[in-house]
């Protein structure tokens, strides 16, 4: 009884923390231990516990995009190229279970739920993301912000042109406005009219994030991590080398973002072959260097893509099977606990208890990784319950067919467990294969409701494994601890 007693620890503990993840009033996981607002440092944590919604519960935003050139100049594996790279781009913003399908006529259309800032995401989305380093030593004083031309510039848009054409002048070259009706910025060049030299693009760069530097006041930056043996890395980690104390630039389609001067540490340590990371930084809220943190981290978008349309989705359409499809859960919920306290008795005490127990647990981690809560992700959870509930039903007969062949009720409690859980094992982790070829099609194909779909019903039968043999069997044991006698005395509550 001494292991059984341990689970029972083990599960209060479970359902103790579960329940406080599940209180709808929780106020998440903050902690600080220096107190700095960065919550970078070991041991530290800054989430907040919260349902997060999908498109169909609360609405949102739906952005129909379409590729800024002829259809001679790209093909289907360079849209498909961008459609992987927007959705990596928005779901590194947090927008859960986004959906980026692409369309016929070089289109793509990007569904993002609950997104409240779409200024910050249709920046993410529509950006080419093209960071460059730059030679800005004889540049001068340069404001930020100003449209900048590169050599790298240059080169992708003489590799653009059709057959035929002729390259544009460098003067010519211009940026698009910042705002959607400001005129076009022409292009800063250097003083002999030839473009800034490129040292290295994103490219060379192996991951980024956004970062808190301030100590007084809030002030955010993008640290950055070299890629090894990335593109143009050995050439840039030169040029820092042989340019200490002059100024670099650095540049985000076409615009200058800030012209750091190279701190001779730095210049020291490419000498030496020791660097390995640099920071961005710049005049940055949070959400910008979020946004710069996705755009470099996922690469920079193979064409260039207009905004054609914008809708606003209000969660209406859904509502209704939504609370049409949790009064159906609930229903079902009820009459399944009713029918194994009524047909199983005792047992269906444990059963019942596990079933809250699965509940909990799987609601708590909805909100503690978090798992967008669509129509289809709920359906996958009430689908989940119901194997939960098989799972009980094979270990409660295989019990009662012991308990007809004479065996005593404490070995016929275990046998039924031992023999039930190959079965229960074996179904569980068919039907999990099953989720991953789901989710794998839901990633591959932009089918996110699958995606959802294959989570919520793999967590759950993940989940079952844990309350269906082990919270159940601790349940009886536990009841069998307190009422054996009665037990013993009355085998018809053990549902003979």
């Amino acid at each position: 009884m001494r292991g059984y007693r341990l689970w029972l620890v083990v599960i209060v503990l479970v359902t103790v923390v579960c329940g406080w993840i599940s209180l709808p009033s929780n106020p998440g996981i903050h902690l600080d231990w220096n107190d700095d607002g960065d919550y970078n440092d070991p041991f530290e944590m800054n989430k907040d516990l919260k349902v997060v919604q999908g498109l169909d519960l609360q609405g949102g935003s739906r952005v129909l995009l379409r590729a800024a050139l002829n259809s001679d100049q790209y093909d289907d594996s360079t849209m498909d190229q961008a459609v992987k790279r927007i959705e990596r781009r928005v779901n590194g913003l947090g927008v859960s279970e986004a959906v980026v399908q692409k369309q016929e006529g070089g289109r793509i259309i990007v569904e993002l739920p609950g997104v409240s800032q779409q200024e910050v995401a249709f920046d993410a989305i529509k950006s080419t993301g093209l960071l460059e380093f730059v030679d800005f030593s004889t540049a001068g004083t340069i404001p930020e912000g100003t449209c900048v031309l590169t050599t790298e510039q240059v080169k992708i848009a003489e590799a653009r042109l059709s057959e035929g054409e002729t390259p544009q002048a460098y003067s010519d070259y211009t940026c698009e406005g910042q705002t959607s009706d400001a005129p076009a910025d022409p292009a800063q060049l250097q003083a002999d009219g030839t473009p800034f030299q490129t040292a290295m693009t994103g490219a060379g760069l192996a991951d980024a994030a956004a970062a808190n530097i301030g100590t007084v006041t809030t002030s955010w930056a993008v640290n950055f991590v070299l890629r090894d043996n990335g593109e143009g890395v050995d050439d840039f980690v030169n040029f820092v080398a042989t340019h200490a104390n002059q100024s670099m630039a650095i540049i985000l389609d076409g615009r200058l973002v800030s012209a750091p001067t190279i701190q001779s540490d730095l210049a020291s340590a490419a000498a030496a072959g020791t660097m390995d990371s640099g920071i961005i930084t710049g005049d940055f809220t949070r959400d910008e260097a979020e946004v710069l943190a996705a755009q470099l981290k996922y690469g920079s978008l193979p064409i260039p893509l207009d905004i054609i349309a914008f809708d606003t989705i209000g969660p209406t359409l859904g509502e209704i099977s939504v609370d049409r499809s949790i009064r159906a859960g609930i229903v079902g919920i009820i009459t399944v606990l009713l029918f194994m306290l009524i047909y199983y008795r005792i047992p269906g005490i444990a059963a019942a208890l596990a079933l809250i127990l699965f509940a909990l647990i799987n609601f708590a981690l909805f909100k503690f990784i978090p798992v967008t809560l669509s129509l289809p992700a709920i359906i996958g959870f009430l689908i989940s319950i119901g194997t939960a509930v098989d799972g009980n039903i094979l270990i409660f007969e295989r019990m009662k067919e012991e308990l007809r062949n004479g065996r005593t009720m404490d070995r016929a409690i275990d046998a039924g467990f031992d023999r039930a859980w190959t079965s229960i094992r074996d179904s569980n982790f068919s039907t999990i294969i099953i989720c991953f070829i789901l989710y794998f099609f839901g990633s591959a194909f932009g089918a996110s409701a699958v995606r959802g779909f294959a989570i919520t019903l793999g967590m759950g039968l993940v989940i079952n494994l844990f309350t269906a043999v082990i919270a159940t069997r601790t349940f009886m044991h536990t009841l069998v601890l307190l009422v054996g006698t009665q037990l013993r005395a009355r085998p018809r509550l053990l549902g003979v």
